[in-house]
C-alpha cells in the first residue's frame, strides 16, 4: 500500500472511501476536511443516525453519485481521556470498510495525525484492517474484499505512517503463521519458514536438530517432542545491525500443535492448539520488524520448536527429565510441556549473553482465568524492565498486566521428593508457578520478563481491530519495546 500525506488546509476528496475520525464535542467545522456538499450531506445524516462518536462507534454514509462509494464517520470517544490505541481502532473501521468494499483508494482526516505516534497507530490500523486468512476457502464471487492501492491521511507524519504500516504488516505475517493448522506447520516446517525469513532478511541462522539437542544435553525440549513423528527443533535467528544501541533475546513457545500428551486434552480443548506455537510466531515477527524498522538493537530470536502428541514414545507422567542447564524436572503432568520446551530455550538465550531476556507464550489457562481473553500476564525478575515495557505496551495497545512472583509458599509448590523442581504445581496460582518455574533458568541476574498470552493469543469473535482466529497478541508491545531500546531511533 501507498501512504501519501495531505498538505494542512487541503480537503480529503478524490477517493473512492472518505473517513473522519470524530472526538464526542466535535461541530460541523470539524467535517471541513470533506468536500463541502459531502460535509453538508454528512451533518444532515448525523443526527438521523444518531451518531454521537463514541469510542469505536461508526457509522457509514453511502453517497449514490460520483467516485466516492461512502463515507467513513468513527467516533474517538472524550477528548480528553483518547488514547493512541482509539486513533489505532478508528483507522482500522475506515480502511476496513474501504476494504470490504473493494475500494482502490481511501482518505482520512485524523485528529493531531500530525504527531508521530499517533500517525504511527493509524499506519498499524491500517496494515490490520487489510488482514484476512483465506488461503483455504474457495473464491468467492461475490466477494469485494481488496486491499486499497493508496491511503492519505491529512496532515499525517509520513516515517509514522510508514512505521506502523511495517509493524502492522509483520504482525499479520506472524497471524499467518500462527492461523496455519497443525497438519500444515510442524517442528520441520515450522525452520523451514524461519528459514526463509532469515534469507530474506539476511539474518544469522541456527537450527539444532534431535540429534544435536541430544548431544548438548537439551532433554527438556526432547522429552515433549518424543512422541511426534516430527522431531523438535531449537531455532535461533539473529539480526546484527551495525552499532546497536543493546541486544535482546525474544524466545517463543512453538508448539506446533498441543495434544495434552500422555496427559490428553479433552476434544474441546484441543481446538485452536495449532495456536500454542503463538509465542514462537510473535518472535519471527518481532525479529521481521526490527529488521524492516532497521532498528540499532541485536535481537535474537529463539524458538523450541515441538509437537506434544501421545505417540509410542511419548514422554510420561513421573518421568525425571534433566535440562540443559543440568536441573532435574519430575514429570507431573505432560499437558504442561510448554515451560519444558521454555527452560532449554531461555538457557539456551542466556549463553548468547543479550542485556534482557523476553519469552512469550500460550502458557497457561490459569493466566486466561485471571486476566480474560483480552489482556495477557506479566512477570518478572526486574521490575524496572517490567514497567519500561509495560509503558511501551501501553503505547502499542496491548494490554499487560504485572502478577506477583513473592509468594513463597507457591514457589514452595515447584519442589519435588525426587528431582530439582515439578513441571506442574497444581490448580492455584497455575500462572505464577509457571512463571517461577521458567525463572530457574535464567541466568541469576539477568533481567528477564515472561509474557502469558494464553487466551489473548486467540479470538472467537471479532472485537476492536481483530478478526476470528490468531492475533499474535504481544509483537506490538515487543516491537514498541524495541524501538524504546533503540532511543527511539
Amino acid at each position: 500500500m501507498k501512504f501519501e500525506v495531505i498538505k494542512p488546509g487541503s480537503r480529503i476528496g478524490g477517493r473512492q472511501v472518505l473517513g473522519v475520525a470524530l472526538h464526542e464535542d466535535f461541530t460541523t467545522e470539524d467535517l471541513s476536511a470533506l468536500p463541502s456538499s459531502i460535509a453538508l450531506l454528512a451533518a444532515m445524516q448525523i443526527p438521523r443516525d444518531n451518531f454521537k462518536a463514541k469510542k469505536g462507534k461508526t457509522t457509514v454514509i453511502p453517497l449514490a453519485n460520483g467516485d466516492t462509494l461512502c463515507i467513513v464517520l468513527a467516533g474517538l470517544g472524550d477528548r480528553k481521556t483518547a488514547k493512541i490505541d482509539d486513533y489505532r481502532v478508528a483507522a482500522y473501521q475506515i480502511v476496513r470498510a474501504a476494504a470490504v468494499r473493494g475500494a482502490a483508494s481511501v482518505s482520512m482526516a485524523i485528529p493531531e495525525a500530525s504527531d508521530y505516534s499517533i500517525s504511527r497507530a493509524v499506519g498499524e490500523g491500517t496494515a490490520l484492517a487489510c488482514y484476512r486468512f483465506e488461503k483455504y476457502h474457495a473464491p468467492d464471487e461475490d466477494d469485494r474484499f481488496a486491499v486499497p492501492e493508496t491511503a492519505a491521511v491529512l496532515e499525517g507524519d509520513s516515517r509514522g505512517l510508514r512505521d506502523g504500516f511495517t509493524i502492522g504488516e509483520c504482525q499479520c505475517y506472524a497471524r499467518d503463521i500462527a492461523n496455519e493448522p497443525g497438519n500444515v506447520i510442524n517442528p520441520e516446517t515450522f525452520e523451514q519458514m524461519a528459514r526463509r525469513l532469515a534469507s530474506d532478511c539476511g539474518l544469522k541462522t541456527e537450527v539444532l536438530d534431535s540429534s544435536a539437542l541430544a548431544e548438548k544435553g537439551m532433554n527438556a525440549l526432547l522429552a515433549v517432542g518424543k512422541g511426534s513423528a516430527t522431531p523438535p527443533r531449537l531455532i535461533r535467528l539473529e539480526y546484527s545491525p551495525p552499532s546497536p544501541a543493546a541486544s535482546i533475546a525474544i524466545v517463543g513457545k512453538g508448539i506446533t500443535f498441543d495434544s495434552g500428551g500422555l496427559d490428553i486434552k479433552p476434544a474441546d480443548s484441543m481446538v485452536t492448539m495449532k495456536g500454542d506455537k503463538t509465542g514462537a510466531c510473535v518472535a519471527l515477527g518481532a525479529i521481521k520488524a526490527a529488521h524492516d524498522l532497521k532498528l540499532p538493537v541485536t535481537v535474537h530470536a529463539i524458538i523450541g520448536a515441538a509437537e506434544n502428541m501421545p505417540g509410542g514414545g511419548a514422554y510420561r507422567p513421573d518421568d525425571v527429565i534433566r535440562a540443559y542447564n543440568g536441573k532435574t524436572i519430575e514429570v507431573g503432568n505432560t499437558d504442561a510441556e510448554g515451560r519444558l520446551t521454555l527452560a532449554d530455550a531461555l538457557t539456551y538465550a542466556c549463553e548468547q549473553k543479550p542485556d534482557r531476556i523476553i519469552d512469550i507464550a500460550t502458557l497457561t489457562g490459569a493466566c486466561a482465568v485471571a486476566l480474560g481473553e483480552t489482556t495477557a500476564g506479566l512477570f518478572t525478575n526486574d521490575d524496572k524492565f517490567a514497567d519500561e515495557f509495560l509503558e511501551a505496551a501501553d503505547v502499542s495497545g496491548e494490554r499487560f498486566w504485572k502478577l506477583p512472583m513473592t509468594d513463597e509458599n507457591l514457589r514452595k509448590k515447584l519442589k519435588s521428593p525426587i528431582a530439582d523442581l515439578i513441571n506442574s504445581a497444581g490448580r492455584y496460582g497455575g500462572a505464577i508457578t509457571a512463571a517461577m518455574f521458567l525463572e530457574n533458568f535464567v541466568e541469576s541476574g539477568k533481567p528477564w520478563i515472561h509474557l502469558d498470552i494464553a487466551a489473548a493469543d486467540y479470538v472467537k469473535e471479532p472485537y476492536s481491530y481483530y478478526i476470528k482466529g490468531a492475533t499474535a497478541y504481544g509483537m506490538r508491545a515487543i516491537t514498541s519495546y524495541l524501538t524504546r531500546l533503540a532511543g527511539g531511533k
